[in-house]
């Protein structure tokens, strides 16, 4: 049904879902920019072990955050897919896109929990080499994430 004409129940859990997905961008993207612009900068004010801790203190809250909302994301945007727009027969431009930039941005934050923070987790003192890669793959999520905003936006029909 993507002419309109759903019933006002249909509308208000659709609302919802979509509600559920944007919430969820929010949560990432606002998490990855604070991290990346607020964060950061401050801990150069700490010496070296304090800023290890606090990092790894503050990731671990982040990507906690981020298991939540990415799945949600991912799910909530098949359903769309699916329930709204009718399957994957003929999505626009806009729908491809967005999911496809959705699943490398999913892979990316995986890699990164799964490799550069775990490795951070386990050292005793982790190296400032490994935090420069979990920064530079936070900052490329960042990067996609604004690239699906922007794309998200030019693909709605106003």
């Amino acid at each position: 049904m993507t002419d309109g004409s759903v019933s006002s129940g249909g509308t208000a859990l659709w609302g919802l879902v979509l509600a559920i997905h944007l919430l969820g961008m929010a949560i990432w993207l606002g998490g990855s920019a604070y991290t990346l612009l607020v964060l950061r900068p401050s801990l150069s004010l700490l010496d070296q072990n304090q800023r290890n801790s606090v990092s790894l203190q503050t990731l671990k809250r982040f990507f906690l955050m981020v298991w939540h909302a990415m799945p949600l994301m991912l799910i909530t945007g098949w359903a769309m897919y699916v329930g709204r727009l009718g399957g994957f027969a003929n999505p626009d431009w806009h729908i491809q896109a967005m999911q496809g930039i959705g699943v490398v941005m999913a892979l990316i934050f995986v890699y990164t929990f799964f490799g550069p923070f775990r490795k951070a987790r386990r050292a005793l003192r982790p190296q400032p080499a490994t935090f420069d890669k979990i920064r530079s793959m936070v900052s490329m999520n960042l990067l996609l994430g604004i690239v699906v905003v922007v794309i998200a936006s030019l693909g709605h029909n106003f």
